[in-house]
């Protein structure tokens, strides 16, 4: 009779042993999932974080060239202004005088 109440109480505390181990394992599995999920979610969004900057070193070199034509033409304009103004001198330079010679 003593040994099967010594039977009995180790087979329910390896039943319990068991069942303890079986919740640990499938909670560790769950956790590993959810750090895996975790894990893929970091790297997808620093993959976007350097598009994003990448994309926006591009546009940045577009700006400073866009920056630097607009100078150019810029300068080009206030050449052509200066010339505009010379040849109106002249122009009028010329027509004073015809206005003298008639």
């Amino acid at each position: 009779m003593k040994n099967r109440v010594i039977v009995i109480i180790l087979a329910i505390l390896t039943v319990g042993f068991f069942s303890g181990m079986v919740t640990s394992c499938s909670s560790a599995m769950r956790q590993k999932a959810l750090h895996d999920k975790e894990m893929a979610a970091r790297l997808q969004l620093e993959e976007k974080i350097n598009k994003f900057s990448q994309e926006r070193s591009a546009l940045e070199e577009k700006i400073k060239a866009k920056e630097k034509e607009a100078e150019e033409a810029k300068a080009a304009l206030e050449e052509a202004k200066k010339t505009l103004v010379q040849e109106q001198s002249v122009v009028q330079g010329s027509k004073d005088d015809l206005q003298k010679g008639n």
